[in-house]
């Protein structure tokens, strides 16, 4: 997919919504009750004993944490799962009582509920592979997502072979010289849909840099290349022509240059002289299916910080 990128600062998202994710569902039973604290801060002493210290004392238990300290930035990352031990454990009282400490600590935070499934809309062009993975990924619920609208611009005939169930389908074709209206539909579509995740699942349009600007941290896009390098259409042929030993993908944040954003997830597989720009193309569709795949569960599971131009990823 081409699309455009300009990192966002690491705490742009946090900011606008400080300290919540999308709304939940009722909570199951307390045992199944998971909480995951995302936060990023400026590196000092103390941190994760004052966070775990405040889970413990509300009458959580923390079940995973992972942490990272970034040297060149001093800054620290954090991601916690917790639940609910005690009767008296009440979420809400101890969410505006975290508020204090993340302000004594600069954290930019969310707070999510595990068993939520976010709203995404999917943005698709002729190439369906990744869309018809994503779908098949979230029927056998995979990935725990409710996929709120598929927009492309290419007409609903060009994917014969796939079930869209009631997945409700937005066929809005695009010309240079419509471009911008068309851009204003999809962002009335996903504001309708109240879309908290926008994934590009191989969309062959470059975003303007006001709609990327509006999709910032939460726009996915998987590319068919190993970036940095090959960026731009047809990174096979590229790749090819310069006779190169892997092939790969990359699924990054969307911002403003074009192939430029924070990379959540990448893979790679080897080939050889004897394989044609074509065998490059079946072996990249692969990749690229796993590889989106991954990111969106990642960013699903509140395993992303964006710092910077990279990411920090907690991965399983």
């Amino acid at each position: 997919m081409i699309a455009r990128s300009r990192a966002p600062k690491p705490e742009s998202a946090a900011r606008a919504n400080p300290g919540t994710c999308a709304a939940a569902p009722p909570p199951p039973a307390p045992e199944e009750q998971i909480y995951r604290l995302l936060l990023s801060c400026p590196n000092r002493p103390g941190i994760v004993a004052r966070v775990a210290g405040h889970i413990y004392q509300a009458g959580f238990n923390i079940g995973d944490s992972r942490q990272f300290d970034e040297l060149d930035t001093n800054r620290f990352f954090m991601r916690i799962e917790f639940n609910p031990v005690r009767a008296d454990a009440d979420l809400e009282a101890w969410r505006a009582s975290f508020v204090g400490l993340a302000g004594e600590f600069g954290m930019d935070w969310t707070l999510c509920a595990a068993w939520r499934r976010p709203k995404v809309m999917i943005l698709v062009s002729k190439f369906d592979h990744c869309l018809a993975d994503l779908l098949y990924r979230w029927r056998i619920d995979e990935l725990p997502i409710d996929i709120v609208g598929i927009i492309a611009n290419y007409p609903r005939e060009t994917y014969p072979h796939l079930d869209f169930g009631k997945i409700p389908f937005h066929y809005l074709p695009v010309t240079r010289e419509t471009k911008m209206e068309q851009e204003a539909q999809i962002w009335a579509l996903v504001k309708e849909a109240q879309a908290e995740l926008v994934v590009l699942a191989r969309y062959m349009q470059i975003l303007s840099d006001g709609l990327a600007a509006k999709l910032a941290g939460r726009c996915i896009n998987i590319h068919h290349s190993f970036l940095p390098g090959f960026k731009g259409a047809k990174p096979y042929h590229q790749a090819h022509a310069r006779g190169v030993k892997v092939i790969g993908a990359t699924a990054h944040y969307v911002t403003s240059d074009l192939d430029e954003g924070p990379i959540i997830e990448q893979d790679v597989e080897r080939i050889s002289h004897h394989h044609t720009p074509d065998d490059l193309i079946r072996k990249g569709r692969d990749i690229e299916r796993r590889v989106l795949a991954r990111a969106v569960r990642y960013h699903i599971e509140s395993r992303v910080l964006i710092n910077g131009r990279k990411t920090i990823v907690f991965t399983e």
